[in-house]
């Protein structure tokens, strides 16, 4: 089942300053994730943002700042779904740090609450390899698609006559 701009929410999950560092390959998936959420701000997908005690980690990263449209701060490893997703909106795309910790446990509580949870693999990471690895592999077990985001990127598009085409293909480059 492909993914759809009309029924999506792209969900970055604390890119945070302090955090971010830290990661394996983090400056990928920094990118990755802000040419996920550019695209979603063209494409009219809401872009929310969780904060994981942002008073020790700091806000999130310069590169993200001011794309999403809500950014909540937490103490729990998984974000609150109750507040966070608005409402027609049943496709969770998912991206961020750390994969094994609050990216899973996020993930992992959508999908017993039988949400659709699309996991941006190039747009996730953790400090070690083999967390992020079996985070994934933990997720698909799950019942969370694993997916990249230039998938996400033609789903959402769709078509080469879509009227955003160029300005979502320029940010490929």
């Amino acid at each position: 089942m492909l993914t759809t701009a009309g029924k999506a929410v792209l969900l970055l999950v604390d890119l945070q300053e302090r955090l971010v560092p830290a990661m394996h390959d983090g400056d990928r998936v920094v990118e990755r994730a802000a040419r996920l959420a550019e695209a979603a701000t063209l494409l009219e997908v809401p872009v929310l943002a969780t904060e994981q005690v942002p008073e020790k980690l700091g806000p999130t990263v310069e590169r993200l700042a001011g794309l999403p449209h809500l950014v909540m701060p937490k103490t729990r490893f998984a974000a609150d779904d109750g507040v966070l997703f608005p409402p027609g909106r049943t496709e969770i795309v998912v991206a961020g740090v750390e994969a094994h910790v609050c990216v899973l446990q996020t993930v992992l509580e959508l999908r017993a609450e039988d949400r659709r949870v699309v996991v941006v693999a190039d747009a996730v990471g953790s400090r070690f390899p083999q967390d992020e690895q079996l985070a994934l592999e933990r997720a698909r077990s799950a019942g969370a698609e694993v997916v990249t985001s230039e998938m996400v990127l033609f789903e959402w598009l769709r078509d080469a006559a879509h009227p955003r085409f160029r300005e979502v293909q320029k940010l490929l480059k």
